[in-house]
């Protein structure tokens, strides 16, 4: 009996392992999120939540077309409700709870990089 719950802990153990394995980018190993990214009258819309840091953290995009990043709080008050997004010289203060939208016009091919007001916590967005 011991020897089967042991071996069930095992199996559960890596079939998780795998699940988030094949979850990651290959060169962080932080999960990558294309959930989060649809497209509605012609514009692309990413949606990032942004509480105790930004989720999903990565997220792959279209480029090209016309994107909209929504950025989703509910009870933020920490250092995530400050959006920057340096390489566009965006600076935004988001609502404690509630949705903001960020027009970047058309992705550029490349990865787009931001982060928390103080750095802390980063994102980006890989637009293919």
């Amino acid at each position: 009996m011991k020897a089967t719950i042991i071996s069930v802990i095992v199996a559960v153990g890596l079939i998780g392992g795998a699940f988030m394995l094949a979850r990651s980018d290959n060169n962080t190993g932080q999960a990558v999120s294309v959930n989060n990214v649809s497209i509605v009258d012609g514009k692309q819309i990413i949606e990032i939540n942004a509480k105790g840091g930004y989720q999903p953290r990565k997220s792959i995009a279209k480029a090209g077309i016309p994107t909209i990043i929504r950025f989703n709080t509910k009870g933020t008050f920490d250092c995530s409700s400050s959006v920057r997004i340096p390489s566009m010289n965006i600076s935004k203060l988001l609502p404690q709870t509630g949705s903001t939208d960020i027009d970047i016009s058309n992705g550029q091919l490349g990865t787009l990089k931001g982060s928390c007001g103080m750095g802390m916590y980063p994102f980006e967005i890989d637009f293919n």
